[in-house]
C-alpha cells in the first residue's frame, strides 16, 4: 500500500483507532477547542475525512476556564456490539466515556469513571470490560493501573491494580491493552511528548499481568536518529486491517527549522511487523 505521511495533517495529536469491517474510525485530542474530539473515517487507512465530533454539547464539558493545552486529552475509541465508545480525560474534572451507534451522529453525554490518571483506554474482552489509565497506586512510582468497570454506568467492579511500570523512560502514559491470540499486550508512551518520545510494549498471559518487557523496546521512536525529518513520534494505537496486516497510528511532528514545527503534532501511519510474538514498527528493532 502506497501512502504519504502524515495521513492526517495539522493539529491532530494522540490518535486512537478502531476497525469495523472494512471501515476505520480515528479520534484525536482537541484540548481547549470546541466542539471536541474530532472523529475521522477511512476505508483504506490513508485517506481520512472528518465525520463529526464526539463532544458536542458545551454545557456537559466545561472548557471556559481551561488554559492553553488544557481541556480534553488523549481519547481512545473502541467498538463493541453495535456501539462506539470513546473515553478521554477532561482536565480538572476526570475521565469520561461517551458512546454512539452512529459515529457521525449524536453522541451521548459523559459517563464519569471514578479513576485518577489521564489517557484512559477501554478493553472489551468477552463479557468483561477493563479500563486503564496512568494512575499510580504507589507514591513516587509511575504505573499503569487497570480495573474492571460497568461500561454503561462507569462503576468500578474491581479495585484498581497496578500492572505495568514501563521501561523507565519517564512520563508513562497513553496505555492500551489488547487481547491478541493467547497473549495480552500493553502499549504505552514514554519519554514525554517531545524529542525523547517513544512507544513501549509488554505482554502477559493474564490481563492483570505481570507483563514482561518486549526485548527490543522501544517498539517505535525517533530518539535514536535526529536526522529524520519527522521527530517526537509516540503515543500510538494498534489496528489490524481487513486483510490481516497490522498498523500503528501515532503522533509525530515535521520539523521546519531546527526544533520548530509550524503544524504541531500530526497523525502518522506506520506498518507493524511481528517476530517471536512481539511487535515492532518501521525500523525500530534492535
Amino acid at each position: 500500500m502506497q501512502y504519504r505521511n502524515p495521513v492526517i495533517r495539522g493539529f491532530n495529536p494522540d490518535p486512537s483507532i478502531c476497525r469495523v469491517g472494512k471501515d476505520y474510525y480515528l479520534v484525536t485530542s482537541s484540548f481547549e477547542y470546541f466542539p471536541g474530539i474530532p472523529i475521522y473515517h477511512s476505508r483504506d487507512l490513508v485517506n481520512w475525512k472528518q465525520i463529526g465530533n464526539c463532544v458536542q454539547r458545551a454545557e456537559e464539558f466545561p472548557l471556559t476556564h481551561v488554559k492553553d493545552s488544557g481541556g480534553i486529552w488523549a481519547p481512545s475509541i473502541r467498538f463493541h456490539e453495535g456501539k462506539f465508545y470513546v473515553t478521554a480525560t477532561l482536565e480538572q474534572y476526570g475521565n469520561f466515556i461517551v458512546s454512539a451507534e452512529d459515529p457521525s451522529g449524536e453522541w451521548s453525554g459523559p459517563v464519569w469513571v471514578d479513576v485518577g490518571g489521564i489517557d484512559p483506554s477501554v478493553l472489551f474482552d468477552g463479557e468483561k470490560v477493563y479500563y486503564c489509565t496512568n494512575q499510580s497506586e504507589h507514591p513516587g512510582r509511575e504505573e499503569i493501573t487497570l480495573e474492571e468497570i460497568d461500561i454503561e454506568t462507569g462503576r468500578l467492579l474491581t479495585p484498581p491494580k497496578a500492572v505495568w511500570s514501563g521501561i523507565g523512560g519517564g512520563f508513562l502514559e497513553a496505555p492500551h491493552i489488547y487481547h491478541i491470540g493467547e497473549w495480552y499486550y500493553i502499549l504505552t508512551a514514554e519519554g514525554g511528548t517531545n524529542f525523547n518520545h517513544m512507544i513501549t510494549a509488554g505482554r502477559s498471559r493474564s490481563v492483570w499481568g505481570p507483563y514482561e518487557e518486549c526485548p527490543w523496546n522501544p517498539v517505535l521512536t525517533n530518539v535514536h536518529d535526529t536526522s529524520k525529518e519527522v521527530q517526537c513520534s509516540g503515543h500510538g494505537d494498534l489496528v489490524q486491517d481487513h486483510r490481516g496486516g497490522w498498523w500503528m497510528v501515532h503522533l509525530g511532528i515535521r520539523l521546519c527549522r531546527r526544533t520548530m514545527s509550524n503544524l504541531g503534532r500530526e497523525t502518522f501511519l506506520t506498518p507493524v511487523e511481528w517476530e517471536d510474538g512481539w511487535i515492532f514498527a518501521g525500523e525500530n528493532k534492535k
